[in-house]
């Protein structure tokens, strides 16, 4: 069997997120596997490294699959890049080891969220930012995003259904800076729940309005009672845009 790597961008505004929902193929992965299943002429299933949520975009999503056929790599770039819908595009493909792993090989993530923190609306970028219109106060977001760094349980944190699963997170680091309007938060951790980085910008964003204090982020952590946080940011604002391995 040869695997392929697939590096894919897309525009996560008008799908059901990453992961393939029964008959459902309004996902990333549906299209893709569609294609590719179609190119071969038998159903083909490509593992993901991240499984983005519904309206979730990325810059940098990485994905392998594995067929018998012995085919170029820039033959398969060319049959989806041709049949694949213009909101994904698969930027790279490359033959790998048989052991490499998308979901399992990788390390570490990085997702970027933008937050537009002006008065006026930006017609441009409302698909993909979150407008807040008051105007945040950054340093105590930067104080709370703090106690968020190293491995912590992060159930408050999530809106996973399994309670088998552990919940157990480590943060590596997490970056605010204002870029030309924008609030840029970047957040590298080795994984991510459902809903998580969603769920700490959201409560980012109450500290910043001052709606909470930046010490109760221990308290909410702690507590392990999702009711704790802050309301879930919008998922238009949020890119996969790194991941090691």
């Amino acid at each position: 069997m040869n695997n392929y790597k697939l590096t894919i961008q897309y525009d996560g505004g008008r799908y059901k997120g990453w992961q393939r929902l029964g008959d459902d193929d309004n996902t990333i992965q549906g299209k893709i596997e569609n294609v590719l299943s179609e190119m071969v002429g038998r159903k083909v299933e490509i593992i993901g490294s991240s499984r983005t949520d519904a309206g979730v975009h990325a810059l940098y999503q990485v994905a392998n699959f594995k067929i018998s056929e012995n085919m170029a790599e820039a033959q398969i770039k060319s049959y989806l890049y041709r049949y694949l819908p213009r909101d994904i595009s698969v930027i790279d493909v490359t033959l790998v080891q048989d052991r490499f792993h998308a979901r399992y090989n990788a390390k570490d993530k990085t997702y970027l969220y933008k937050i537009w923190n002006k008065e006026h609306t930006n017609p441009f970028m409302r698909k993909y930012s979150m407008h807040v219109e008051k105007k945040l106060n950054i340093s105590e977001m930067e104080k709370a995003s703090r106690l968020y760094l190293g491995e912590h349980d992060f159930t408050s944190y999530s809106n996973a259904k399994s309670k088998k699963k552990s919940m157990v997170r480590e943060i590596y680091s997490i970056s605010i800076e204002e870029v030309d309007g924008f609030i840029e938060i970047r957040v590298r951790g080795n994984g991510f729940l459902y809903n998580m980085v969603r769920k700490i910008v959201g409560t980012l964003i109450e500290v910043g309005l001052g709606e909470k204090d930046a010490e109760s982020i221990a308290g909410i952590l702690e507590s392990k009672e999702r009711i704790q946080t802050g309301g879930m940011a919008e998922a238009g604002g949020l890119y996969l845009v790194a991941i090691d391995f």
